[in-house]
């Protein structure tokens, strides 16, 4: 099938570059631009973006997929058209079409959403699967964010891990640093951002594109501005160039945390020696723009690294650290990071402190705001059924997201119990003339796969409870990425061998999850549940 021949040709393609880029950290990588403008290359980037709803969300031409395949010629017609754009080097990003979106938990307050043409996304998708094995081979271990088999729940792993005892003893950090720059992904700046991609990139024509893109405008209220700082808005290859450019941060604290290629004991020789010296050590675990550092030592330390690396963000990588908002935290305290609760306390089966992710209590308050926001008295015109269907994603993913935390099954059980009677008050403001126990016989399931939940129409409640609570292992710094599994003892065998969250292609080649409570499916997969007391 062509579809499975494009697949494999990418696949084949990704392993090489992958594999090169590791063996040789100084090679300069030619004749990209080759694979860029094959049709193999984009008739498998079509396939993957017309899978997602935003194919049909027009850019600033106004095209979509339907109308693409509704021309003459189709979906074949145009993608050649791009091709012999690029080979002619007649190619030119167009501008973004920004809107602007109500930040969640903060009313009244927007950020703005770049939505670039189908074209464009499709070119940085192409862009995307070309340079994104180079440069995941330079990529550090402790960097978790958009990057292949690896998710938010890693980053908070890794975290717990280092604070877990040792034979040493309890954990030797005290503080952690909270890490915020100002404006991140709108400060990267375009020249230093193209120096670091210009060290493994050396085909003229693929530097020139990426160039395009980070200059393209942006249409905002009918005014078309080009920005000189900042990765494209809402592009396919933003979060690949972010990476690339903040591995100057993770680079900073190489002496004490794991590097690409590296021997991943050296790090902690590294630390002991420090320590035995009296000296503190520094522990950067990061999430794209998110990071934390794990301080082993003491306040003043801690308060002193804050300020050095203020000034390294301003000197080396030209962005702001907020000082108000990077905090430094007794881990006994605990701190937020990525939505868990990180705290440092005594565990309950063994007499010594232990590293924990639990779930805020603002977070558990968030949503029972957004379902009381869905079961008002203003929404009883809608049917129990249809009510259902949209708050049923929402449980699971809610669920599916903080399962993983220390005292879940406890926190669940609450909310389901909440759920439940929040139901139970909306049917009664529906139905005001209809018993409740006329409501518990009509809406409530009976048999034992429904028994105490709320449906309707053959939709049923799902509970918070449903599919129980795991514990997510510590990966440590060798995780599969599709293409480095001979390296890490894995056999290297077709594409549905992958990984269990490579179980596809297409989920191989799509990056990880976007950091949200709404839930990071395939992260269930890769835990080994165990029985766990609230």
């Amino acid at each position: 099938m062509p579809g499975s021949v494009n697949a494999e040709f990418i696949l084949d393609m990704q392993r090489k570059l992958y594999r090169w880029s590791h063996a040789d950290p100084d090679k300069g990588f030619a004749d990209l631009f080759n694979v860029i403008c094959d049709r193999r290359t984009l008739t498998f980037a079509w396939k993957k973006l017309t899978r997602s709803a935003g194919s049909n969300t027009p850019g600033v031409d106004g095209l979509t997929r339907r109308k693409v395949e509704g021309r003459p010629g189709g979906a074949e017609a145009y993608l050649e058209g791009i091709r012999e754009e690029l080979r002619t080097g007649t190619y030119r990003p167009e501008p973004v079409r920004q809107r602007l979106i109500p930040k969640p938990g903060k009313p009244g307050k927007f950020r703005p959403l770049g939505i670039p043409t189908l074209k464009d996304r499709l070119v940085q998708m192409v862009l995307m699967h070309v340079l994104e094995p180079i440069f995941e081979a330079d990529f550090y271990p402790t960097s978790y964010g958009f990057r292949r088999g690896r998710s938010t729940h890693d980053a908070v792993a890794s975290i717990r891990g280092q604070l877990q005892p040792t034979r040493a003893g309890r954990t030797r950090v005290r503080y952690v640093i909270e890490g915020d720059i100002k404006g991140c992904f709108d400060a990267i700046d375009h020249h230093l951002l193209m120096e670091r991609i210009r060290r493994r990139i050396g085909d003229r024509k693929v530097l020139r594109l990426i160039g395009a893109f980070l200059k393209a405008g942006v249409l905002a209220e009918g005014m078309v501005r080009h920005p000189v700082t900042g990765t494209p808005q809402g592009g396919v290859i933003s979060p690949l160039l972010a990476n690339v450019y903040l591995t100057a941060l993770d680079e900073r604290y190489r002496r004490w945390t794991p590097a690409p290629r590296d021997d991943p004991g050296r790090a902690v020789r590294q630390r002991n020696r420090d320590w035995k010296r009296g000296q503190p050590t520094f522990y950067l675990v990061r999430y794209a723009d998110d990071f934390v550092i794990l301080v082993a030592g003491s306040q003043d330390d801690a308060e002193a690294e804050r300020e050095r690396l203020a000034r390294f963000l301003e000197e080396e990588l030209r962005m702001e650290l907020s000082l108000e908002k990077t905090l430094v935290t007794a881990v006994e305290e605990g701190f937020t990071f990525l939505g868990y609760r990180v705290v440092l306390e005594r565990s309950a089966l063994a007499d010594r402190p232990v590293g924990k992710g639990k779930i805020p209590v603002d977070k558990a308050q968030a949503i029972r705001r957004r379902i009381k926001a869905m079961t008002t008295r203003a929404t009883t015109s809608r049917s129990l059924s249809d009510l259902l269907r949209e708050l049923n994603p929402i449980v699971t993913g809610w669920r599916t997201y903080y399962r993983y935390a220390v005292g879940a099954r406890g926190e669940f059980a609450k909310l389901d119990h909440w759920l439940w009677r929040r139901l139970f008050i909306w049917l009664k403001k529906k139905h005001p003339r209809t018993s409740s126990h006329v409501l518990r016989r009509r809406f409530r399931g009976t048999v034992p796969a429904t028994r105490g939940r709320w449906g309707d129409q053959g939709v049923w409640m799902r509970r918070f409870q449903d599919g129980g609570t795991a514990r997510y292992p510590l990966r440590g710094s060798r995780i599969s990425n599709g293409w480095n599994m001979d390296q890490i003892g894995f056999a290297l065998r077709g594409a549905d061998d992958f990984w269990p969250s490579f179980n596809t292609l297409s989920t191989a080649l799509a990056g990880t999850a976007a950091i949200a409570a709404h839930g990071e499916p395939d992260a269930g997969k890769l835990a080994r549940p165990v029985r766990r007391g609230g």
